[in-house]
């Protein structure tokens, strides 16, 4: 049976924690679609286009892997195109409790038998977070090794602007 899988997140930016999801789940899933959040009321450092294009030129080497981006919620995104699977990452014990209610309110609103699934970050990224890799970066920390280097290209040229 062919599963088609959701990642969802605002990705804003894109870190080496998301990859390491990304990576993994698309080796479990016959298709993964990166789901770009579109939260309106959120100052994002990147536009909704610029964070897509990120992240379709850094999983372009994962052929299963495609980007959309929707607003809403969630459950209505999974049901209206028919996913299977909804994947999640979980860092540390305080975003299990955020994504356990979140999960079981999704699984109140979703229309078939669809699944979400934890995978925990490998433990060498489980302190990074976008918001903390925005933070160093403005203040001329180093994050090299924390994002995909095509990520740091794009926030180094957003910072000289």
């Amino acid at each position: 049976m062919k599963q088609k899988a959701i990642y969802t997140g605002s990705f804003d930016p894109l870190t080496n924690g998301h990859m390491d999801i990304i990576t993994r789940a698309s080796k479990l899933y016959d298709k993964l679609v990166i789901g770009v959040i579109f939260n309106p009321s959120k100052k994002s450092m990147f536009t909704l286009e610029e964070r897509e294009e990120m992240i379709r030129e850094a999983t372009k080497d994962l052929p299963n892997v495609e980007v959309d981006h929707f607003s809403g919620l969630l459950a209505d995104y999974v049901n209206e195109n028919k996913f299977d699977v909804v994947v999640r990452g979980l860092r540390a014990t305080t975003d299990f409790e955020y994504e356990i209610q979140m999960a079981q309110m999704n699984a109140r609103l979703y229309r078939d038998n669809v699944e979400t699934i934890f995978l925990m970050t490998n433990p060498q990224y489980s302190f990074i977070s976008s918001s903390m890799i925005k933070e160093v970066h403005s203040l001329n920390g180093c994050v090299d090794g924390l994002i995909p280097e095509i990520i740091l290209e794009y926030m180094d040229k957003k910072r000289k602007v």
